[in-house]
């Protein structure tokens, strides 16, 4: 999994590191692995002789960019750097000039850019304020015309590093090159896309526990329960789906397409019998009715229903469940149960907090862990980052990422029906989250396009068998 931490995390680790190394020592190894990350970008059309400008201010990004240019021009690079102020990391620009760097200024860094194979970043870091000077704004605005690659030291410089996360201006780096763990920014949307592809660098930090963790196809390929010899449909599980309207039916055919496409032993259709129909036709494996049930996703497409107890007395019942859209509106006002998972998307999440919707956007993970205190429930936040957090639990846990095309509507149904299926096999709720927004992220990145959520949701066959069973050996 990969691991994110708050900037004073980074920074407790690395006074203690520095305490037993020296400051020296930290910036070397940071230097040198940008320095190989850059030189294997440079590979395709050979590094000697390749145009690379360094961009740099004056703290110790800099000195991680000056010392990787002066390894860099060790091995016939044509290194150049353009010094954004008036100071500069001094130790790093003399080993900069002495390995046969040149300086250009602002109008030089301008002019020359269109000729440059990549661009170093190394203008600010962890512990500058968000935003770029006007000049440095516009010459990042110019990278990304020309379609200058850049790889950025640490992280973009303007980037946020941590929630909350504004629209300052800011670099886009096609390689983020980070140092001893991950930052928030590099972890979660609306930060993650400036990052481009990532590469960490271990320095020797010893750090604490994450502030969140993001599930890797590994955790997935764990987490998922695969049936053996002995495995029944009721062993399997079984999900009950109180889900859909006379209004919207479509929400009850999803919710049972996610179940379904999630390898349930039985889904049973408790819902509206005027739907039963349309569940049916497109999924005739599906039971119509009471019955015995391991968990139950509720609330998927119920408009302005009537009978909204069934939220309480599930809860009072101590039945796994999924709540999903408008049964979150009638939970109860006293307490939850671990076994119970919330997936709002930021706007029910708010409405939930009696918050404004920006407030929930701008820092997700305060909110998200609001709602699991507030709740006593396990919460899925949807969306560009999907968030999990439970009870007992500081860490928050990220979702695999998938594509963009996820965010349509009816994504939502699939993902409750699936985590209900989940946790009627009997994952706990934090696993089962975790996995069903997993794999449809999964499915939607190896079956990119337009597809429809009920597409997708067949496609979760195909994640399961080759990316669950391949990587388990089953």
């Amino acid at each position: 999994m990969d691991n994110g931490y708050t900037v004073a995390q980074i920074r407790a680790a690395e006074a203690a590191a520095m305490a037993v190394l020296g400051p020296d020592e930290l910036m070397q190894r940071a230097a040198a692995g940008l320095a190989t990350a850059v030189l294997r970008r440079l590979r395709d059309g050979g590094a000697y002789g390749a145009r690379v400008l360094l961009v740099v201010g004056s703290g110790n990004n800099c000195g991680d960019a000056l010392f990787a240019g002066a390894r860099l021009a060790a091995r016939g690079v044509a290194v150049t750097a353009w010094r954004t102020g008036p100071a500069v990391h001094d130790a790093g620009w003399a080993a900069f000039l002495a390995a046969g760097g040149r300086e250009r200024d602002a109008d030089g860094a301008r002019t020359q850019l269109s000729r440059q194979r990549l661009v170093i970043d190394g203008v600010a870091g962890i512990g500058s304020r968000p935003g770029l000077d006007t000049d440095v704004a516009a010459f990042a605005e110019a990278c990304q015309a020309l379609r200058v690659p850049v790889v950025a030291v640490d992280l973009p410089s303007g980037l946020a590093p941590e929630p909350p996360f504004g629209d300052d201006p800011h670099f886009t780096a096609d390689l983020t090159v980070t140092f001893g763990g991950f930052k928030l920014c590099q972890l979660l949307e609306p930060s993650r896309s400036s990052c481009g592809d990532l590469e960490l660098v271990s320095i020797g930090l010893d750090l604490p526990e994450p502030t969140v963790s993001r599930w890797t196809p590994d955790e997935l390929a764990t987490a998922w329960p695969l049936p053996d010899a002995s495995s029944d449909k009721y062993s399997r599980g079984v999900v009950g789906l109180d889900t859909g309207s006379v209004d919207y039916p479509g929400a009850a055919v999803l919710s049972a397409a996610g179940a379904v496409g999630a390898g349930a032993g039985m889904v049973r259709y408790l819902g509206p019998l005027p739907v039963a129909p349309r569940v049916l036709d497109r999924f005739p494996n599906v039971v119509i009715g009471q019955g015995r049930v391991q968990a139950l996703v509720v609330g998927s497409g119920w408009g302005e229903r009537k009978d909204t107890g069934v939220v309480t007395r599930a809860m009072k019942a101590g039945v796994p469940m999924v709540v999903d859209a408008d049964a979150l509106r009638h939970l109860p006002t006293r307490g939850g149960h671990a076994a119970v998972v919330l997936t709002p998307h930021a706007g029910e999440l708010a409405r939930l907090l009696g918050l404004q919707r920006a407030e929930v956007e701008a820092d997700p993970l305060a909110a998200v862990r609001t709602a699991v205190a507030h709740t006593g429930c396990t919460v899925l936040l949807k969306g560009a980052t999907q968030y999990v957090a439970t009870p007992g639990e500081h860490r928050v846990w990220l979702a695999i990422p998938g594509p963009g095309w996820t965010a349509q509507a009816g994504s939502g149904d699939v993902l409750a029906g699936a985590c209900g299926s989940l946790l009627a096999a009997g994952l706990p709720p934090l696993e089962a989250a975790l996995a069903a927004a997993s794999v449809q992220a999964v499915a939607a990145g190896r079956y990119p396009g337009p597809l429809p959520p009920q597409a997708l949701a067949e496609r979760m066959f195909n994640v399961v068998r080759e990316v669950v069973q391949n990587s388990c050996g089953a």
